[in-house]
Parts: structure tokens; C-alpha cells; sequence
């Protein structure tokens, strides 16, 4: 059978095609373009997006295994439900859906709580499905870089509780076993939820830290002023857009994204290799 990814050309979802291709499944993608979508041989292409219902029919006909992911956007929530109805009523069975660690707790940050309803809605559906719940990707850093080595300054506004920030290759690679486990399972498995986390817990101090000894010099940490934050992204992404990113820097000061006993343990016995490290990371991208 066919294992139908969304948002197949980002991040993660690159990921987990290019996993998936490795393992030697049967892999369909959604994309708004197919010429310009860059997937592997061998992926069958659906042109469409999430709000797009025939689209969405085309796409998870034949499918038995379904990857929901969908982005940071203004209508993520109506997506992510119209998505979940249309492959109940295509029979689809077997789901892993991409969310986030402590939607249940940022529960004033817009994508958290959308992506805590779409939980609930999975669960009120009485869908098997893996939840996987990331802490905030490492990649992400990739858009400061600039700033860091520029000015000196590590600008994320972090605070003193810690995040361990994931790797999206390690995020994809969970995801691609977990599809894979449930595509080949005699029937639907029970509900599973799985944190994704990076093998560090790292505070703003610290993320300095490392850019200091990745680059050679010191790096300053920019300080927690989430509103000086919110102007500076309103300057490249819309203003709700900026105003979200804040709600969630200020619950990373608050709570952090501090893994649960065990997390670090089951994802590394999981992926048979210890977890990727944001400082390999960091250097990778000052390299």
C-alpha cells in the first residue's frame, strides 16, 4: 500500500520522504507543484494543497498510511480538520501526525493550540495514530546565523529554563519508522506519543555558549525582550505571524521545552545512533 505525505517539500517532510525512498516504501506526496518539487524518483505526485478537498480525494486514494503535516499558517487548524476528515472518509487507518512538545501547556501560543486541537481531534475520531510531539528544531537557527557572526549577539530570546532543540533529520527519520511500523502491522496500532528532543537542554547563555566555541570568539546572549523580538520578525513574516513567534518565546522563558525522563533514552534506542547535536549543527552551518 501507499504512504501519502503532506508538506513534502519542507524541512521535515523532505526528510521523511528521503527516509521513507531509503526503506523502500511506496511513497505519494501532495505538492502545489510538482515540477518545482525536487522529491526523489519513484515519488507519485498529486498536485494540491490541504484546503484543496478534490485534491485531497486524489491524493489518499490507495492510501493506507497517512503523514499530516502541515505549516505555520493563519488557517492551519481548518487544514489540519479538513485533512483528518477526508482520510476517515478515504478508510485511512494508520496515521502519524507532526505536533508539538507541550501543546497541552503554550496554551496561549496560536500554532500550539491549534496543534493541541487537532490532537483531540485525532483521539475524538477514534483514529490510530503516532503523535509526535518536537521541541523546537535547531534549524530554525539557520536564520540568525547572520546576526551571530555579524554582530556578536545570539539574538533568540531563549531565557534561563532551557529547550532541547531537535534536529529536523532526526524528526524525519522517527517519523519515516513510525509510518513504516504502521504501514506493516496486521491492523491499526494503538495511539502512541512520542517527544522528539535533542540530546542537550540548552538555555539563551548557553546557545551563546556554543557559538562562541563553534566560531573562535565571544558571542554575546541578546537577552530576553520578546517585544524587541516581535518588531524585529515584523520586518520578514506578517504581523500575526510575529505576534505568535512571541507568545512562544515567552512561554520558552516561562516553562522551556524541557524533555520528559526517558525521552532522550527511547528516541536514541529508536534510531539506533545517538541523537544529532546542536553543536554539530551549529558548526555545520558556519562551516
Amino acid at each position: 500500500m501507499t504512504i501519502l505525505v503532506t508538506g513534502a517539500t519542507g524541512n521535515v517532510g523532505r526528510n521523511v520522504v528521503d527516509q521513507l525512498v531509503a526503506r523502500g516504501a511506496d511513497v505519494r506526496a501532495l505538492v502545489r507543484d510538482p515540477a518545482k518539487a525536487g522529491l526523489p524518483d519513484g515519488v507519485d505526485m498529486v498536485q494540491g494543497d490541504l484546503l484543496d478537498v478534490d485534491a485531497l480525494r486524489a491524493a489518499m486514494s490507495g492510501v493506507s498510511t497517512l503523514f499530516l503535516l502541515n505549516g505555520v499558517v493563519a488557517d492551519e487548524f481548518t487544514q489540519a480538520l479538513i485533512t483528518l476528515n477526508v482520510a476517515r472518509e478515504a478508510g485511512i487507518e494508520r496515521i502519524v501526525y507532526l505536533s508539538v512538545i507541550h501543546s497541552d501547556v503554550y496554551v496561549n501560543v496560536p500554532h500550539f493550540a491549534g496543534k493541541f486541537g487537532v490532537e483531540r481531534m485525532i483521539e475524538a475520531m477514534g483514529i490510530p495514530a503516532t503523535i509526535l510531539r518536537p521541541a523546537y528544531f535547531m534549524d530554525n537557527e539557520i536564520t540568525v546565523r547572520d546576526v551571530v557572526t555579524s554582530y556578536g549577539v545570539y539574538p533568540m530570546p531563549l531565557g534561563d529554563k532551557g529547550l532541547a532543540m531537535v534536529d529536523a533529520r532526526d524528526v524525519g527519520e522517527v517519523a519515516a519508522i513510525e509510518l513504516i511500523r504502521r504501514e506493516q502491522a496486521a491492523g491499526p496500532l494503538p495511539t502512541t506519543h512520542i517527544n522528539l528532543v535533542g540530546p542537550d537542554t540548552l538555555t539563551g547563555a548557553d546557545a551563546a555558549a556554543v557559538w562562541s566555541d563553534v566560531l573562535g570568539r565571544a558571542i554575546a546572549y541578546g537577552g530576553d525582550d520578546t517585544a524587541g523580538f516581535e518588531q524585529n520578525l515584523r520586518q520578514f513574516m506578517p504581523s500575526w505571524m510575529a505576534y505568535d513567534m512571541r507568545q512562544m518565546a515567552g512561554r520558552f522563558q516561562s516553562d522551556g521545552m524541557i524533555p520528559e525522563a526517558g525521552d532522550v533514552t527511547r528516541l536514541t534506542l529508536l534510531l539506533g545512533r545517538p541523537l544529532r547535536a546542536y553543536r554539530d549543527y551549529v558548526a555545520q552551518i558556519t562551516a
